[in-house]
């Protein structure tokens, strides 16, 4: 298939808008849950609430010419075309970087880290805290297409995000990932196909070694009840997706209300002292993200990612020069020493005091800073 980088302009029909409306005003609701809180899922009269706003007032335009204001490219690699956002900074000698996002996430999660990145000067930074950004979307997410047979798994999107950044011109770049975004960049690491200089990840995947289980410090005595906690309550999703995600496919893909209820859930539980979803994010945000899934159907496809890799996330080493941030809500928080089992050659390690699994979106500014200080032993 042709190498040639076409421009993309997003563009919802009218009629997909009016069904969307219609869908949600023919809602047969449940009834309410039977405790007070989220602990049966995300609550009927939030969610309705929601709802409401996303058949009335909200307005999927203004996310559509935001979203085209940046630059927005299509390229087939490897018989797939690839939607991404190309952003390149002022500064010529900027560094590029390859940022993956995850599920239930999209490319925007980080409308709020580009401007700082690609001009830092303009937010409190230097020259040399640039970047050139190229901000893909996972194949079967977003504008992205779906993949048609089975093989798509983050070992091929990984060498696919390679052959991009050298299809851009970057004969060397950095790799930046959390959530699906973390495995695609850390089996990049792992390939280590010659551009790559280094990765950074808010979510190294690595478990406890036989002995640091004898010696467990506070911290590492936390993150394993956390991951207790992840795989008793909150891993549902994942056990669903990995092994049948035809089957909740087509409520996520035919429901508008599903669908929103399936990822507004984890924005309240994968975020950092959030008693309520819209304690971060505005609820502009959370259904602009919602709405991209829906209107690009990606329900299904989105979720066969977890049948082709939920049991690749946390195996291989790592060798090329790595960098962590672990935010303190994240869904699995490795101490160093697990990580430095997997990750051979680690630079820069930091734990910032807020932040959870959308830290981008979350805490744009800590997030930032945490790419500017990541990177520094390149210099």
């Amino acid at each position: 298939m042709s190498a040639e980088i076409r421009p993309f302009t997003i563009s919802v029909s009218d009629t997909e808008i009016e069904d969307l409306r219609a869908r949600l005003a023919l809602t047969r609701w449940p009834e309410a849950e039977v405790v007070d809180d989220w602990s049966q899922g995300i609550p009927l009269a939030y969610l309705r609430e929601v709802c409401e706003y996303w058949a009335g007032d909200y307005d999927w335009r203004r996310c559509e010419a935001a979203t085209n204001a940046r630059p927005n490219f299509i390229t087939a690699i490897d018989g797939l075309d690839i939607h991404f956002q190309h952003i390149r900074s002022a500064h010529d000698d900027a560094l590029p970087m390859i940022v993956t996002h995850g599920w239930p996430g999209s490319v925007l999660e980080f409308t709020k880290i580009i401007d700082p990145l690609v001009d830092p000067v303009s937010h409190g930074g230097g020259e040399g805290d640039a970047f050139h950004l190229v901000l893909p979307s996972l194949p079967g997410y977003g504008f992205s297409a779906k993949p048609s047979a089975p093989g798509t798994g983050v070992e091929r999107i990984a060498a696919m995000w390679d052959e991009l950044m050298g299809r851009l011109g970057y004969d060397s770049y950095v790799a930046q990932g959390g959530d699906w975004g973390s495995a695609v960049t850390t089996h990049i690491g792992m390939q280590n196909l010659g551009r790559c200089r280094a990765i950074h990840t808010n979510m190294p995947v690595a478990g406890p070694s036989k002995e640091s289980m004898a010696d467990l410090t506070p911290k590492e005595q936390a993150a394993l009840e956390s991951m207790g906690y992840y795989d008793k309550w909150d891993s549902g999703y994942s056990k669903q997706q990995s092994s049948r995600p035809q089957t909740i496919g087509y409520s996520l893909v035919d429901s508008p209300v599903g669908l929103a209820g399936w990822i507004l859930e984890k924005f309240w539980s994968w975020t950092d002292r959030s008693a309520h979803p819209e304690d971060y994010y505005s609820r502009d945000q959370l259904l602009d993200n919602v709405s991209l899934y829906w209107f690009t159907a990606t329900g299904a496809s989105s979720a066969r990612l977890y049948w082709e890799s939920f049991a690749n996330f946390a195996g291989g080493e790592v060798e090329i020069p790595s960098a962590c941030s672990i935010f303190p809500n994240e869904v699995f928080r490795a101490s160093r020493r697990w990580a430095a089992k997997r990750y051979t050659d680690i630079r820069y390690w930091n734990e910032p005091e807020a932040g959870g699994h959308f830290a981008a979106f979350e805490q744009p500014e800590l997030f930032v800073a945490e790419m500017r200080a990541a990177f520094k032993f390149l210099d």
